[in-house]
């Protein structure tokens, strides 16, 4: 009987720590989102945040998490980690970080004047030190978490250089998977004034014909991160 006991005693603990671990991940188990309107003027239901992170990828801020800033839609979240998986195979020196998403029930989310109904995502840019390493960019209170962050012409900042073969890898992962669960993405926000050196990769190719980049230059500059919307019906 205590044999028993102790094992019912297990499994309980066990399902236990399969709830926090769940609940701690940001996971949800319930239906998939729905969302409604635009970008610009939509909200979101069963909104889902994006893990804290796993090999190859982290959050910009884990306050910023905590304070709700990066939820997405269902479908986009499920995008997201599936992209970083298949770079872990394509691109095994790189790491990369995510940045502001959304709220879970979307609506305005300053001061972004999009993120509204779980379908818009901002990435840090990926960056490669002076050694040539695959480092993040430093996301901080002191560069407003990365967004006061201002590369030079030349694709540099405080002896980081931008590493467009990583970004342009996962621009190209991030369509791929999009396609693959019948989706696809809306535009590609970077400035235009270094677009050109995505082109230049072994992915350009591919860039130019499957992905919509914007060729104005949005209110703010968009060289520290670049910014995804995915195209997902919505009500």
């Amino acid at each position: 009987m205590f044999f028993y006991s102790l094992v019912s005693i297990t499994e309980k603990m066990r399902a236990i720590f399969l709830i926090l671990v769940i609940f701690a991940s940001g996971e949800s188990l319930s239906e998939e989102s729905i969302c409604f309107g635009t970008t610009s003027n939509g909200r979101l239901e069963n909104g889902v945040r994006l893990p804290a992170g796993s090999g190859n990828y982290i959050g910009y801020s884990t306050l910023a998490r905590l304070a709700g800033r990066t939820y997405v839609h269902s479908a986009v979240r499920d995008i997201v980690v599936a992209s970083y998986k298949d770079l872990e195979t394509e691109q095994p020196d790189k790491v990369f970080k995510y940045a502001e998403t959304g709220f879970k029930e979307g609506g305005k989310f300053k001061p972004h004047k999009t993120h509204m109904n779980g379908l818009s995502v901002d990435f840090m840019t990926p960056v490669i030190n002076q050694k040539g390493e695959s480092v993040h960019l430093p996301t901080n209170p002191l560069n407003r978490l990365g967004y006061d962050i201002e590369f030079d012409s030349g694709g540099f900042y405080d002896g980081l250089e931008i590493d467009y073969e990583a970004l342009a890898a996962h621009v190209v992962a991030l369509h791929k998977n999009s396609q693959k669960k019948g989706y696809d993405l809306w535009r590609v926000i970077f400035d235009p004034e270094l677009q050109p050196n995505l082109l230049k990769t072994k992915y350009g190719a591919y860039l130019k014909k499957h992905v919509q980049f914007s060729k104005k230059r949005s209110w703010v500059r968009h060289d520290e991160h670049y910014h995804v919307d995915f195209s997902i019906p919505c009500k």
